[in-house]
């Protein structure tokens, strides 16, 4: 019974119940921090810009209770454009992933590869980078992680290694996204910026990570091949009964195929309409959903399969999609209490004479701490970057820049917090415990970290833009 107790007394509260205390705060700060405003103005290239030296207090304006409450169907509205984003981008994947083509496909890579040990590592580990990098894959690694592990331990290694290569894949594609639209797009959408801007740069940025992380686990993975003791999990995997058969594995057909050439000739057709016409989250959306359609005729599915499993698809991205139009209420209750460009006025003032490099990494320690308890991608844009987007205004950084401190401050630690639902389900499927895990990956997530840092220094001395 106290052991119970202990766990619902330590219990991490759910990412809606934090935004929830987080409205009710700046609702009573309403109350307390003196109400005031910048102008904006239109910037040569047509985006309104916060004109720094037009601030005025005004008079008080407090958002009780019954105003907190409405914040929420506010925000909701307010966010609609980028929450009905996210459940048609989730549907598309969500079908793709139905069809069980990139199941499949690793299934093949893995037999052909067979015997060549620890060239493995890095193959599947890019495979899964791209994912994280493209689609932000995250939820859709669960099923690849037993896998992982069976296949990691019939080469010899261990279950750090089988987990590691699809979580710390898909983690270094999705800190290091070029395009992935739920946390770019969100960002740069948020922020005035074009989508998918600056994409040379986050390409270096992805390469960067992928080859961290590569590294780690590729020596790791020699490690113990020599000597299987020194792994944490030593004695959990010699329990293990999952064994990788290399000949049991699902077929790559014809359909399969079809169904990931639909999803990279869509790929690159949103690179080119991204580039040549500027498209925006209408746009892309129309894109992401005429894939949808296709993969569903290619793959055989009737009318009636391809809705089922496109609602699917969007309903296992509900409380993520939803989480960016609570975050936004909180932007509303800052707007209607007219606070947020008082906080803005102060942090303003509190950085002159500080030199903008210095700006440019608080964004990024900022981003990294806020990921702890916003652990949602999209979640953690609508509610940082309605402020640091203006702050990089005032400071000197480029919104670009801001947007890379969000999008790394962001994806470090995803497989690293226990706040984050999707990695805490795929230690307990692989069987890992988090103290262990966390242990192990300390020494990554410090590089890591440091990587971050310098990359967001790079982008703020090369005016990372466009703007």
């Amino acid at each position: 019974m106290l052991t119970e107790a202990k766990k619902k007394k330590f219990q991490v509260p759910h990412v809606y119940i934090i935004l929830l205390g987080v409205i009710l705060i700046f609702s009573l700060l309403t109350y307390v921090i003196p109400a005031g405003e910048y102008a904006r103005v239109e910037a040569p290239d047509g985006r309104m810009v916060v004109d720094a030296t037009s601030f005025n207090y005004i008079d008080q304006s407090p958002v009780n209770l019954w105003g907190a409450l409405q914040s929420i169907p506010k925000g909701l509205g307010k966010g609609a454009s980028i929450i009905f984003f996210i459940f048609i981008v989730g549907g598309a994947f969500g079908l793709v992933s139905k069809t069980g083509a990139i199941n499949a496909a690793i299934a093949r890579l893995s037999k052909k590869m067979a015997g060549r040990e620890r060239i493995l590592i890095p193959v599947i580990m890019f495979v899964f980078s791209l994912g994280g990098s493209t689609f932000g894959m995250a939820e859709e690694t669960l099923p690849f992680i037993p896998m992982g592990i069976a296949l990691a331990m019939a080469l010899g290694f261990d279950s750090l290694t089988g987990a590691g290569m699809v979580l710390i894949g898909a983690g270094a594609g999705f800190a290091g996204a070029f395009m992935n639209p739920f946390t770019i797009g969100v960002a740069q959408g948020i922020a005035g910026l074009p989508i998918f801007s600056g994409m040379t740069y986050r390409i270096f940025v992805y390469c960067a990570f992928l080859i961290l992380n590569i590294g780690f686990i590729y020596l790791y993975a020699g490690k113990i091949k020599k000597d299987p003791r020194k792994s944490l999990m030593y004695e959990v995997d010699q329990k293990r009964e999952n064994h990788f058969d290399f000949n049991q594995l699902p077929e790559f057909t014809t359909r399969h195929k079809l169904v990931l050439w639909t999803v990279l000739i869509t790929i690159a057709i949103l690179v080119f309409g991204v580039i040549k016409y500027g498209w925006y989250i209408t746009q892309i959306g129309a894109l992401f959903f005429g894939m949808s359609i296709v993969v569903g005729l290619v793959y055989g599915y009737s009318v009636n399969e391809y809705a089922q499993n496109l609602i699917k698809g969007m309903s296992e991205l509900t409380g993520g999609a939803l989480v960016v139009g609570f975050a936004t209420a909180i932007l509303v209750v800052l707007d209607e209490g007219h606070i947020l460009d008082s906080m803005l006025f102060s942090i303003s003032n509190m950085l002159a004479g500080v030199p903008s490099t210095f700006t440019a990494l608080g964004m990024y320690i900022f981003q990294c701490l806020l990921n702890f308890i916003v652990p949602s991608g999209s979640g953690q844009a609508a509610v940082s970057m309605p402020i640091m987007a203006p702050l990089a205004d005032l400071s000197g950084v480029t919104r670009q820049t801001a947007v890379l401190a969000y999008q790394l401050g962001d994806g470090i630690s995803n497989i690293f917090t226990p706040t984050s639902g999707y990695f805490m389900a795929g230690l307990a499927l692989a069987k890992i415990p988090w103290d262990k895990w966390a242990k192990w990956m300390l020494p990554l997530i410090i590089l890591e970290y440091l990587l971050g840092g310098i990359l967001v220094t790079v982008a703020h001395m090369i005016k990372f833009g466009p703007f």
